[in-house]
């Protein structure tokens, strides 16, 4: 262990040589994951090694930790001067960009075919054991692998290319050892003879299978063009911004807007692993939160790349990202803080530049701080380097900080009035660069949104316009007018403007700002001198001291928000995400680019140390034995800047100098090291630069500035003045105290990022250069202390054009980030890196038979690559993984697809083969037809002769005569033998027939009995019927003779006492009407007279009031009289009074203040006395007013009068009118009076006696009380008229009401008549079908138990039954009989008392001729319902059912009917149940010969009895301790439901409402309780959701609403509630259902999502199909093997267990079928979802994979009948997406029909798949850009939302069909297992 210490501690001493190594520290480095184990010879040693040096330059060993062992060797000290230079001279002079051809290029491909191995300046080689690994040039030594195999025909090379960086082109001849030249064709068709003889060969290039790859380490040739050109494939054509660089994430900036940043993508990445989904900053930061949950270890996210590349938003979204998946459930909402301190910064840190309009102007280190549940609790933010220069100058086309322009642009409002701002062009500060709007941002937006997050962090709105006077003060400092009044000497005026703002808004002395904003203060040991200053001196104080105050005020606002994300509980971990500038470098670059790339170079050396480290851990986890790696170590670098006498401390060391100069300086730099450091230089045409080879390129420093910026200068006195502000935070900001600590105490500890020094004397101040090296220390050493995790934003192109490639920009900021130095590191090493099962499944196509017989699929690829690769050297077995060093994989690729070309080849030949051999049959069978058909015309032709006809004539006739007798002879034969066929065949049919004939008339004969049987037993049920029917028809007709009797009789009374009433009341007001008009005549005369008296009254009345207002106002006259003359003495008085005072003060005092006082109290009196008169006066005005209003009133009654008088007028005329109705009343009458005399003097008599009852209880003082003391006046001595007619307009009015009622009561008894008549007619027929069904029952109980007792003796237990069932039936009988016999006797009894009843109501004495003759026909029915009775008596088998209709008729005795229908009830379920029994008794007397018959059954009636202390236990019992699994095994759906609803019946019939509402409320809470802690129990959850549906169902079906009530039995109907409605509680029970059914398709999603991808895009369900490639250093976490993975099957079989517990907790199938739509639209979502977002999963072989699955789900449906679920088409976008990656995708008849087919998927999802789309294989193309726009323009018109991703948290609603229960509550019993034996079956 030794030498690891030494290592260490040489790591951590300061005098390292340039060249060192860290590698044998603690902190191990790292590449990404892709190392050589090769010997590496550097061909261009570092600065300071001797020949005899260790390849670490320094004394220090380079360390094997592994192995123990290391060298060392001389060489000079830390700083020293080397002792030799390097071969070949210095370094060449730096090159411009644009015409330097690829140097480095080169270099990077270190390991590759054709490259010279090359080693830049400091770096690092570790050797390995001799032999272990042979040189990189190893594989150009014979092998399948020689140099010259690879740049064969048709393969293709990049060649450097001054405008695009690097050119593709194609070898057109082999190449061979010892040739020149390389011919290659240019893609433009271009040939070109490429000189290498000596030059290297050119880099190979990468098969189109390897482009587009998700992480660049996949690449099978690592250098700078593959990299270069796999970025711009997937920038460019797939528009994919993201891509892996092993460990490293490089982003592209689109400049555009994507919608890839949702929160459905936040939730797609979250829990995945990195490799598993395509490249984003959300699988970063999943894979920091990831880490830091595993290992309780901190992380930090390391954002870097130059200004507009993206810096500022990747982290951005990386805080966003661990805000949202760690969310807390407090209402703190620290999250939206965390997040909301991002515009703030934004505001007061950012400024628009030439590059980007956002950019960071300060570097930023945000801590996150997380529990220990991994939620976030609080920040902590550092901030870094702020650019102040920026507040005081801005170059063209640039702005200063946002928040100076927000503010300008919020001038207007009145909260900023007092700030006097204006536009931003009218200060100077802000309009310098001459752009003070940004196209597309709004400032006054902006304004609004930074002071919405300060109100968000808690900062009040006080703290914000304070931070806002600051602001405005430094904008109203920078207008300050400085006037030169010498060369020497410059003024401010005290009365500017500017200035004068400045010091109101700070609290300011006016005069001294003006003082010394000119002057300075020298202070020496004897003496202080104050000294002016020029114009230029003072400009230069100004805004030094506009810096100093910004400065502090963004110090200032970090420390509130840090205060504001303050958290009080002990952080666990932490997630650090650090954005800080790339590497610059400019045309001119200062001393703010020296110290961003001087931070750069230690972060890359931190970089480079953390890559290491992991290719470590990769090495030991693969046992494959550690390699020394050559590497660049940039600390050579690190050491000339930071080192003893380095450069800081050399600009540290001139700043200590008063008269300390740039120009000293720069000096000091060249005399130390220009020709002592080869990695600084002098320019050749500047005096004034310095020249430092940084890592990333060489750059060129101007030394003018680095002291002003590096001392950050303000006088003091200035300071002094801010100190002593008023404004209470301008003057803290100056105060010498040092920064609060931030309140946050991580794991490590690390100080603050901006400790205050105070300063030993005034003379030394802390440098802003020591300030940021300690800041960055402090920074690095947080850093180490993480696992860092890095983003690299590069920067497309300058002219920010979304989606625009420049390669020269591309290559220059990849040079600069590291990542072409990490790819040159895995270059040397295993770049290419397989696991067994997918070079098994890639590259099987290679094996042989014999090799694929082996079990173990390790070995087989073993064996494989031993034949394959003869060189060992080329690969390494790891425990899991092949590594392959470069090129490799491509070889291997180029054999697979030379075996798929041979294999091709041989089934085209068979094919073509085939074809032509089916070709030629065809050919030849019609060959052969046609010649057929030839040769058989030519034969007839040829033997066609006279001859021969003839012959053939004479042949054809003999034949004839021969054929005939042997025709005739065999004919006679079957004739003979047809004769006696028939014979016997018709005797066997006579036989037969008669033997039918025979059975058929003894059939007819037992059919005749049988029939005649049936018939005479269905003529006896109809005859039944029917006098069922006409008993019922009877009685209805006589209830309605008798209805129709009273109504007849009613309107006789009514007709014959109006017509009394009319005549005699027209008689009367006939009389009265005369009698009124008498009275009304000289009614009028009097009323004339006395209006005349009461006219003449009135005059006289007024007369005498104007009298009296006369005399008031002369008395008023002389009161006011008096009163001048009573104050006129006591002017007098008071006169005298004075007088007197003057010789007595005292006296005149007292007698003034009595005069006084007294003449307050006379002034008083006189004042009321003269209000009183005015009351008077007022008084007399008013009585004016009523004397002519009663006037009027006397007009008016006058009026009214004569009105009156008209009326009876007209009243009058109508009398002979009414005497012709009085005439033809009078005939009628007579018509009538020989019936009704006496009625008529019995109506008469009682008229008379009615109104004299009337009379003498009329109130003579009620009459008197209405009318008005008016009206009594006008009344004279006859005013009794108006009494008597008051009188008989009460006596008729009572009259009519009277017989109003009485009509009324008639019509009422009537309804209620004809209710009964129809609820008799009800119950009659719903009886006759009791009866005929209890006859049924009757018969078939006797036939079954007839057949029983024949067949088996040995039941007597169920002859017993039978027995006492047919006694209860006769006893039923006897209690009919009895019943029937008490409902004619009390109907009798009605009938007597209706008849009764009707006789008394007015008609004993009037019609005595038609009661008789009524009497009669009520009679007719009372003998016909006698009859009835006889005839009823006389017919025994119509008994019952006639009193049972007679039963029906009497409504006091409902209680007893509801009693027999209840035991007829019980008595048919005993039927019932007895059948039941008779049918499990007969199958088990089959089985068996003895069986015990069951006890008989108790009736019951569907409820449960408990007691109210009881509901706990039924709760308990039957909500909380139930189990599922118990329950549903052979017990019916909702069994739990039934009973509960069991028990509110029983609630509902003791009309108990307490007692309902507290089962009802406990119950409910049963359920919420059960489910809550059961929350993730599919089982319990699906259980719960059934039996409360079912609960529902039940309240609904028996609510006895019309709707629910008609899918009832009517014994259901019987069983409705009575008493209470339950709406209520069923809108309860139906949210909660709704509750329980969302869980319960949570915890279904929750189980069966991490099978969805793995099942549906990983798994091969057609094996062979799919073809993997290389992924990379970012493994895909699933495994391809079949072992440990989910797959198709996986996901059919949790749907089947889905749908078997569904089925056997009885879910209703619409419930079901809506569970099932909700899990495949989750099926559907996450795997499309999957599928955007994991490019190697869009191909054409995965769509086919994707496509049989679908077809699997689409047969579950089918087999599980689920087709009308609508759960297809929820696939329906998934299932277009994978036609969409099979279909063909070149012209445009395939762009119109994906415009055509693919309806369900958007027009961002279309082309999202077009550009993932990835070839598998070399025989697929990628989709080109061409088309896919076209297809972009074709959906352009498509008016569907731009979202990318599925909402796979949507769910449908969800609806509860009514579905009723068909099973009887009284037949529902309950098993022990429920433990209720404490409740009672009612």
């Amino acid at each position: 262990m030794r030498p690891v210490r030494q290592a260490r501690a040489a790591l951590h001493s300061q005098s390292l040589g340039h060249g060192q190594c860290r590698l044998g520290s603690v902190r191990p480095c790292y590449s990404l994951g892709l190392f050589s184990r090769s010997q590496v010879e550097p061909s261009r040693p570092s600065a300071g090694r001797t020949s005899s040096q260790s390849p670490c330059g320094g004394r220090a060993a380079c360390v094997n930790p592994w192995r123990g062992e290391g060298s060392q060797s001389g060489g000079t000290d830390g700083g020293g001067e080397p002792e030799r230079s390097p071969p070949g001279g210095p370094a060449p002079a730096q090159v411009p960009a644009r015409l330097r051809p690829a140097r480095e290029e080169l270099e990077l491909e270190r390991d590759t075919p054709g490259a010279q191995p090359l080693g830049p300046p400091g770096s690092c080689q570790l050797r390995s054991e001799p032999g272990s690994f042979p040189a990189a040039r190893s594989k150009q030594r014979g092998g399948p692998m020689a140099l010259a195999e690879l740049y064969t025909q048709y393969n293709r090379v990049w060649i450097p290319d001054s405008e695009e960086v690097w050119r593709s082109a194609e070898i057109t001849k082999n190449y061979k050892t010892g040739d020149r030249v390389l011919h290659l064709l240019l893609e433009d068709g271009t040939e070109l003879n490429y000189p290498v003889d000596p030059a290297p060969l050119p880099p190979l290039r990468n098969p189109d299978i390897l482009v587009g790859e998700n992480d660049l380490t996949a690449l099978s040739y690592l250098h700078e063009p593959a990299v270069l050109h796999n970025l711009k494939v997937r920038f460019v054509e797939s528009k994919l911004i993201y891509t892996y660089s092993g460990i490293i994430l490089v982003a592209m900036n689109p400049y555009k807007q994507l919608p890839i940043y949702g929160d459905a993508i936040i939730h797609a990445y979250s829990g995945q692993n990195m490799g598993d989904m395509d490249p984003h900053i959300f699988a970063v930061a999943e894979e920091a939160y990831k880490q830091m949950a595993r290992n309780n270890r901190n992380q930090s996210v390391i954002v870097s790349g130059e200004s507009g590349a993206g810096k500022t938003v990747s982290a951005r979204y990386a805080m966003r990202y661990f805000a949202t998946v760690s969310k807390s459930n407090s209402n703190a909402h620290v999250e939206d803080k965390v997040l909301a301190s991002n515009p703030i910064t934004e505001a007061v840190g950012n400024a628009k530049t030439t590059r980007n309009d956002n950019s960071s102007r300060f570097g930023k280190y945000t801590e996150i701080s997380f529990d220990q549940r991994h939620q976030i609790i609080g920040a902590n933010m550092r901030t870094y380097l702020l650019e102040k220069s920026r507040v005081v100058f801005q170059s063209e086309n640039e702005r200063n900080y946002h928040i100076f322009y927000q503010l300008c642009a919020s001038s207007l409002q009145p909260k900023f009035k007092h700030l006097k701002l204006g536009h931003a062009e009218e200060f100077n500060y802000t309009r310098m660069g001459g752009s003070t709007v940004i196209e597309g941002v709004d400032d006054r937006a902006d304004m609004k949104e930074t002071q919405k997050t300060f109100t968000l962090l808690g900062l009040k709105e006080d703290f914000q316009m304070d931070v806002f006077k600051i602001l405005a003060a430094i904008l109203h400092l920078g207008n300050v007018q400085i006037k030169a009044v010498s060369d020497d000497r410059s003024s401010v005026s005290p009365e500017d403007k500017h200035l004068n703002i400045f010091c109101e808004l700070l609290d300011l002395d006016n005069d001294r700002v003006a003082q010394w904003l000119c002057n300075r203060k020298i202070i020496t040991a004897s003496e202080t001198v104050i000294k002016p200053m020029t114009k230029i001196q003072a400009l230069n104080a100004r805004d030094a001291l506009a810096k100093k105050i910004y400065s502090h005020l963004f110090d200032f606002i970090v420390e509130r928000i840090n205060k504001a994300l303050h958290f009080s509980g002990k952080q666990h971990t932490f997630i650090g995400v650090l954005d800080i500038y790339g590497f610059e470098t400019f045309d001119v670059n200062s001393f703010e680019q020296f110290c961003i790339n001087y931070a750069n170079e230690k972060l890359q050396q931190q970089f480079n140390l953390h890559v290491f480290k992991l290719e470590q851990e990769e090495y030991m986890k693969e046992n494959i034995p550690w390699t020394l790696i050559d590497f660049y170590d940039n600390q050579p670098v690190i050491d000339l800047i930071e080192a003893k006498m380095g450069i800081l401390d050399l600009l540290d060391e001139e700043c200590l100098f008063p008269q300390g100069t740039d120009e000293n300086w720069l000096q000091k730099l060249y005399n130390n090291y220009i020709n002592k450091n080869p990695l600084f230089q002098k320019p050749k045409m500047s005096n004034t630069s310095f020249i430092i080879q940084h890592f990333a390129d060489k750059v060129e420093y101007k030394s003018e500035g680095f002291l002003e910026k590096n001392r950050d200068t303000v006088y003091e006195v200035l300071i002094e003045i801010l100190k002593n502000s008023k404004f209470h935070l301008c003057a803290n900001f100056f105060q010498d105290h040092p920064v609060p600590v931030s309140p946050f105490k991580p794991s490590i500890k690390v100080q603050s990022a901006r400790p205050v020094v105070k300063p030993p004397n005034k003379q030394f101040r802390t440098t802003v250069g020591s300030k940021f090296r300690s800041s960055l220390y402090l920074l690095m050493e947080t850093l180490n202390a993480t696992t860092p995790h890095y983003v690299r934003c590069i920067k497309p192109n300058d002219e920010k054009l979304p989606f625009e490639f420049d390669s020269k920009r591309v290559v220059q900021q990849l040079r600069a980030c590291g990542v072409l130095e990490t790819i040159r590191i895995s270059a040397q090493s295993y770049p290419s890196r397989w696991t067994y099962i997918e070079f098994f499944s890639r590259y099987s196509i290679l094996m042989m038979q014999n090799e694929l017989s082996l079990n173990d699929k390790k070995e087989i690829c073993k064996t494989v690559l031993q034949r394959l690769i003869q060189d060992s050297n080329q690969y390494q077995f790891g425990r899991t993984k092949i590594f392959f060093r470069a090129g490799q994989v491509a070889y291997l690729e180029k054999l697979r697809s030379d075996k798929l070309r041979q294999a091709c080849i041989v089934i085209q030949k068979n094919i073509r083969g085939w074809l032509q051999r089916k070709k030629f049959l065809r050919i030849k069978q019609a060959a052969v037809t046609i010649q057929q058909y030839f040769r058989g015309q030519r034969t007839v032709r040829q033997a066609v002769t006279a001859t021969a006809l003839k012959q053939a004539w004479a042949a054809i006739v003999i034949q004839k005569y021969c054929r005939g007798y042997l025709i005739r002879k065999l004919c006679q034969l079957i004739h003979v033998a047809t004769i006696k066929i028939q014979a016997y065949v018709r005797g066997f049919l006579a036989r037969k027939k008669y033997r039918k004939m025979l059975k058929e008339h003894k059939a007819i004969i037992l059919q005749k009995h049988a029939r005649a049987w049936l018939a005479r037993r269905r003529f006896q049920s109809i005859r039944r019927f029917v006098l069922n029917i006409q008993l019922s028809y009877r009685v209805q007709r006589l209830q309605k003779k008798l209805e129709d009797q009273n109504k007849e009789n009613h309107g006789l009374l009514e007709r014959l006492t109006s017509l009394a009433s009319t005549h005699a009341s027209d008689l009367d007001t006939i009389h009265k009407f005369e009698l009124e008009l008498e009275k009304l005549a000289t009614q009028k005369r009097t009323s004339e007279e006395k209006g005349k008296k009461y006219k003449e009254e009135s005059e006289q009345k007024l007369s005498k009031l104007e009298k009296q207002n006369a005399e008031l106002q002369e008395q008023k006259a002389f009161l006011e009289q008096k009163l001048q003359e009573e104050t006129e003495e006591m002017k007098d008085k008071m006169d005298n009074l004075t007088k007197q005072l003057f010789a007595d003060v005292q006296k005149e005092e007292r007698q003034r203040i009595i005069l006084e006082k007294n003449f307050q109290n006379e002034k008083r009196d006189y004042e009321k006395e003269i209000e009183s008169l005015k009351g008077e006066i007022k008084a007399v005005k008013e009585e004016k007013s009523k004397l002519e209003y009663q006037i009027q009133e006397e007009h008016i009654l006058q009026d009214g009068l004569q009105m009156e008088v008209e009326q009876l007028k007209k009243q009058a005329m109508t009398i002979p009118e009414l005497q012709k109705e009085i005439e033809l009343l009078q005939t009628q009458k007579m018509d009538v009076e020989k019936l009704v005399q006496s009625q008529k003097r019995e109506m008469r008599e009682k008229i008379s006696e009615v109104a004299k009852q009337f009379i003498e209880s009329y109130d003579v003082e009620y009459v008197r009380s209405r009318l008005a003391t008016e009206d009594l006046e006008h009344l004279n001595e006859d005013g009794e008229l108006w009494f008597a007619y008051e009188g008989l307009k009460k006596a008729t009015r009572v009259l009519e009401s009277q017989y109003q009622s009485e009509r009324e009561n008639y019509e009422k008894e009537i309804e209620a008549l004809n209710f009964k008549v129809e609820h008799l007619s009800q119950e009659i027929i719903h009886f006759q079908k009791l009866f005929r069904e209890e006859n049924d029952i009757n018969d078939s109980i006797r036939l079954e138990v007839s057949r029983l007792t024949s067949e088996n003796m040995m039941i007597p237990d169920l002859k017993q039954q039978i027995s006492e069932l047919q006694k209860q039936k006769m006893d039923l009988e006897t209690r009919l009989q009895a019943q029937a016999a008490k409902m004619i006797g009390k109907m009798e009894e009605m009938s007597n008392r209706m008849h009764h009843n009707l006789e008394e109501e007015g008609q004993r004495g009037t019609l005595e001729a038609q009661t008789e003759i009524h009497t009669k026909e009520k009679e007719k029915p009372i003998l016909t319902i006698q009859e009835a009775n006889n005839h009823l008596k006389k017919q025994p088998e119509i008994e019952s059912e006639a009193k049972s209709k007679i039963k029906q008729e009497a409504p006091h005795l409902t209680v007893e009917n509801m009693d027999l229908e209840e035991e007829l009830d019980m008595k048919d379920r005993v039927i019932k149940k007895l059948q039941d029994q008779v049918k499990t008794l007969t199958k088990t007397i089959e089985k068996a010969n003895e069986m015990d018959v069951p006890a008989v059954a108790k009736e019951y009636i569907g409820m449960m009895e408990y007691r109210k202390e009881d509901e706990a236990r039924i709760v308990q019992n039957l909500i909380l301790d139930l189990k599922p699994r118990g329950v549903v095994v052979n017990m019916i759906p909702g069994l739990p439901a039934h009973i509960l609803f069991m028990c509110v019946r029983y609630a509902d019939y003791l009309n108990d409402g307490d007692m309902l509402k507290s089962f009802m409320s406990i119950t409910t809470l049963g359920i919420k309780q059960v489910i809550k802690e059961h929350s993730e129990d599919f089982e319990m959850l699906s259980f719960w959701l059934s039996n409360t549906y079912h609960f529902l169902n039940c309240l609904k079906q028996y609510s006895g609403e019309e709707e629910f009530m008609k899918h009832n039995t009517p014994r259901q109907n019987m069983n409705c509630l009575k008493h209470f409605d339950l709406s209520e509680y069923r809108q309860i029970l139906s949210d909660l259902a709704i509750r329980i059914y969302h869980q319960f398709i949570t915890v279904m999603e929750n189980n069966i999502q991490p099978m969805i991808v793995p099942g549906m895009l990983e798994y091969e369900s057609l094996q062979g199909i799919s073809g993997l490639k290389p992924t990379g250093f970012r493994k895909r976490s699933s495994s391809i093997d079949d072992t440990d993975t989910y797959t198709m099957t996986s996901i059919l079989q949790q749907l089947s267990y889905f749908y078997s517990t569904m089925c056997q907790n009885g879910l209703d199938p619409e419930l079901l079928k809506q569970a099932v739509k909700q899990l495949f639209f989750l099926i559907g979502a996450v795997t499309l979802n999957s599928l955007f977002l994991r490019k190697d999963m869009c191909s054409c072989r995965k769509g086919m994979q994707i496509r049989c699955n679908i077809s699997y789900l689409e047969e579950w449906l089918k087999e599980k009948n689920l087709q009308s679920s609508s759960a297809k088409e929820t696939l329906e976008p998934l299932s277009q997406a994978a036609w969409l990656l099979q279909v063909k995708k070149i012209t445009d008849d395939d762009a119109k029909e994906i415009y055509e087919h693919c309806t369900s998927l958007s027009v961002v999802q279309i082309v999202k798949i077009l550009n993932s789309y990835t070839p598998i294989d070399d025989f697929e193309k990628r989709v080109s850009p061409s088309f896919v726009r076209k297809v972009q323009t074709m959906l352009n018109n498509r008016e569907d939302i731009p979202q990318l991703m599925l909402d796979t948290k949507y769910l449908f609603q969800v609806t509860f069909p009514y579905t009723p229960s068909p099973h009887a509550l009284e037949m529902i019993q309950i098993p022990s297992s429920f433990k209720l034996g404490f409740l009672a079956r009612v």
